[in-house]
């Protein structure tokens, strides 16, 4: 049952300003926003009292790894989405590569249907693509489906698309936005052959950038681009490892006017080459954490809108698959319950605005996906808010919500924290507990 809500004495954080005042909740939807600090509860069912934090729109995470169905030994959409909404991820949209793998639309919508069941969150599911499913991929609904994905280099699940015709016509008439994993596989398969040569089976961790390379990632994405080019498609490459990538981008326009976009990863920009001695698997993603030079270029290609979007690629295994030696261990970890609270982080530390951190991880993405009724606060939009508080805690076993029970920041201090997260109008979380009473819905697109 929808209440009506007053929230009030926050800091608004919204379309680069920041406005201290109240907000209205109604019928799950933004009803007011007001300058009022204190306007009067009377006539409100529930009144949250801010204390002067942070209210932000919820924050959309365009690449995520839930596991549901078929790996959920790992993860599972009720978990990862609880997790995501304590992280104060309002909206999440999720990869083809589970068991079975989303190559079908009647496969893809079982997705929806296990999310409408167990979903805290908002969500949408990526249609995936094969080097043969191509007349499945073209019947995907642009208004009810966030993209296709495709792996231009083989990762978790190995969905490898690398048919040069497939590729062909799948940039040239695809109807909605194109999603890609970019790294190449033949320089991955000589770097690994070279390394095993040279190590055996049991290299060090920090084999891993230098296998999964800065060349493999750079041929790939400039193919992804020139394909787009070619074939004028909407294109988003996801997870940005590299310095060199960046030039493939631009700058110059707003997000929502480019025709190819890019995403770079909490990862990506907070851990570096250095690390693989401490962290060893804790760190190993594909693509891989490359050296410091690319972690700072990749930071401020964000500040200077090089890179349109932050996102996670949350992609949890258990600890049993992780502490296993460099060719067995896999890749992925989760990070959707941290990614806004280490975002506060580099707020705190002077390195980036509440109010940039809020057009990467909100505005932008609702932009660029063509989301209907998301990603601001404003009046008319789904109520999806999070409000922030300085509340310094220190990631432990004992408060991380993933399935998977670990975190490669476990040990570190993160000063913020989300205290109360609002999903379509529901108070889903608050102050370390949730209501499950209302699930969050399906994401619709105006495209």
């Amino acid at each position: 049952m929808s209440q009506k809500i007053l929230i009030r004495n926050v800091k608004i954080v919204n379309e680069n300003r920041i406005a201290e005042g109240s907000v209205e909740v109604d019928e799950g939807r933004i009803a007011k926003i007001r300058e009022e600090l204190s306007p009067s509860g009377d006539g409100f069912d529930r009144v949250i009292e801010g204390h002067g934090g942070f209210l932000l729109p919820g924050a959309i995470d365009d690449q995520v790894h839930f596991r549901e169905p078929g790996l959920t030994h790992k993860a599972d959409i009720h978990t990862e989405s609880k997790a995501a909404v304590a992280g104060g991820i309002t909206s999440f949209m999720e990869m083809p590569n589970t068991k079975p793998q989303a190559v079908t639309q009647d496969l893809l919508e079982e997705k929806y249907r296990i999310a409408a069941e167990k979903s805290l969150a908002n969500y949408s599911f990526y249609m995936g693509v094969t080097n043969d499913n191509t007349g499945e991929v073209l019947k995907t609904d642009p208004q009810n489906v966030c993209g296709i994905k495709i792996f231009m280099g083989s990762s978790t699940g190995n969905m490898l698309v690398d048919n040069k015709q497939t590729l062909d016509t799948l940039f040239r008439e695809s109807p909605v936005l194109i999603a890609t994993h970019c790294e190449d596989e033949t320089t991955i398969k000589q770097n690994t052959e070279l390394f095993r040569n040279k190590y055996g089976d049991t290299p060090h961790f920090s084999v891993h950038p230098l296998i999964r390379s800065e060349e493999a990632c750079y041929r790939s994405s400039s193919l992804a681009a020139e394909l787009a080019d070619k074939h004028n498609s909407r294109l988003h490459i996801l997870h940005l490892s590299t310095a060199k990538e960046l030039a493939l981008f631009r700058n110059d326009i707003p997000s929502r006017e480019k025709q190819i976009t890019a995403e770079a990863c909490i990862h990506h920009f907070t851990f570096d080459a250095s690390q693989y001695d401490e962290k060893q698997w804790r760190i190993k993603w594909n693509p891989a954490v490359k050296s410091a030079h690319d972690r700072d270029a990749i930071f401020e290609a964000l500040l200077n809108n090089t890179i349109d979007v932050i996102a996670t690629d949350h992609a949890p295994h258990t600890l049993e698959e992780k502490q296993n030696s460099y060719f067995k261990a896999p890749s992925g970890g989760p990070m959707v319950q941290h990614a806004l609270p280490v975002m506060m982080e580099f707020f705190r530390q002077g390195k980036i605005s509440v109010e940039k951190i809020v057009d990467k991880m909100s505005h932008t993405p609702a932009d660029i996906f063509r989301m209907e009724k998301r990603g601001y606060i404003r009046e008319g939009y789904w109520a999806d808010l999070v409000l922030v508080h300085e509340k310094p805690v220190t990631v432990a076993p004992d408060n991380i919500l993933y399935k998977c029970g670990w975190s490669p920041l476990e040990g570190e201090k993160l000063h913020y924290r989300v205290t109360t997260t609002m999903i379509n109008g529901h108070v889903a979380y608050q102050d370390g507990k949730f209501d499950e009473n209302q699930k969050g819905k399906r994401l619709k697109f105006n495209r």
